[in-house]
């Protein structure tokens, strides 16, 4: 296995720090003291921290969409496809608990800091790429006639919605219990 960059490490231990401590009582020295790097480190990579709070939101929902791609690559059906968006994000948030609730809870912090330009286009690549996946099987009547920029929601937002209270401990099931429940029913509410 790899190891991580110097980049990642301060990433790691600043999600570490914000989950101990919170985000707003999280200082750029508990940062640097639990990832081992020095101030200048710090700087270098990131110059405050603002802009670490959007970096590790960016390779947050970076990863997500690169499981996506994975499974987009052998997917061979709408069915999978639809499924795909729901498993891949549950097996995220399962995996990733922690980085989960900082994402759930920093979107707008982030979409309002200098790294909202970044985050607007990373979710206009993401949902991009989501529609090219999906362009055929709709050109082809597989799915209601729904609005592409409900399409989503309506796929994504009963599973979204769960993992929230999972994450905060409003939920006797766990979540991973749910996944295939929640990726049947995104399929059945836009299939044909």
């Amino acid at each position: 296995m790899a190891r991580r960059s110097r980049k990642d490490e301060i990433l790691q231990a600043a999600l570490a720090c914000f989950t101990e401590f919170g985000v707003d009582a999280t200082t750029i020295e508990m940062i640097r003291d639990r990832s081992g790097a020095s101030i200048g480190s710090l700087y270098h990579h990131f110059g405050n921290k603002e802009r670490i709070i959007g970096a590790l939101y960016l390779a947050g929902t970076a990863e997500y969409a690169a499981l996506l791609e994975e499974g987009f690559a052998v997917a061979d059906s709408a069915e999978d496809c639809v499924k795909l968006l729901v498993t891949s994000y549950i097996d995220w948030v399962v995996a990733n608990p922690d980085w989960a609730r900082f994402i759930l809870h920093s979107r707008g912090r982030v979409e309002a800091s200098e790294v909202g330009e970044a985050l607007r286009e990373a979710n206009r690549v993401h949902y991009g790429r989501i529609n090219q996946a999906l362009a055929s099987y709709r050109e082809q009547g597989v799915f209601k006639p729904i609005p592409v920029d409900c399409f989503s929601s309506l796929i994504i937002g009963p599973a979204h919605d769960f993992a929230r209270n999972w994450l905060a401990g409003r939920t006797e099931t766990a979540l991973i219990e749910c996944r295939d429940l929640l990726a049947q029913a995104a399929w059945d509410s836009v299939s044909a």
